[in-house]
């Protein structure tokens, strides 16, 4: 299936939260399936109220983006400015990447890669001069790969009351046009 001519990105509205969470919770499932449930665990997004209202608070709060194909929301990130949760800010303007989920029965079709160019883009024109996001690294540590492999390059990693994590940026005038 080739979705690069019918994929389309734009802000995301409060009415996309069921949609994400629904991705979020099929990426639960894909990962718990794979025996890789240390990043989220193997409850349901929307099996936790509290992980409802961060998605919730994020689109609120920060710059959702929702990448539809024929009208379906089949993939969400949001940015934010400063820091996710666990780095300190940086000594300059940035933005971080959040919640980055694609359906994944269209694994491999460039979703993912779509929306963090998108990010990259979108961080570029506020004037920010890093992106940042950071991501749990335990596991078999693809998640860290597929950041590195969209461009990111691994900086600090961290501990997080025993969730092991990494921090990835892209340096925004080293970053090539999205």
């Amino acid at each position: 299936m080739d979705t690069s001519r019918a994929l389309t990105l734009r802000p995301g509205k409060a009415r996309d939260v069921p949609a994400v969470l629904a991705l979020l919770d099929g990426a639960v499932d894909w990962l718990t399936a794979q025996g890789l449930s240390g990043q989220w665990g193997t409850r349901h997004f929307t099996d936790r109220p509290r992980a409802v209202e961060l998605v919730e608070e994020y689109f609120a709060k920060g710059e959702p983006w929702v990448a539809e194909l024929d009208g379906r929301v089949v993939g969400s990130m949001t940015l934010r400015e400063g820091p996710g949760p666990s780095p300190g800010p940086a000594p300059e303007p940035e933005r971080s990447l959040h919640f980055l989920v694609s359906d994944r029965s269209l694994a491999g079709h460039g979703i993912g890669a779509a929306l963090v160019a998108h990010a990259v883009a979108e961080a570029r024109r506020a004037g920010a001069g890093l992106l940042r996001v950071d991501c749990y690294a335990g596991d078999d540590g693809r998640l860290v790969d597929y950041y590195v492999a969209c461009g990111f390059r691994p900086a600090e990693r961290f501990d997080q009351d025993g969730w092991p994590g990494q921090v990835l940026t892209i340096r925004l005038d080293d970053a090539r046009s999205a």
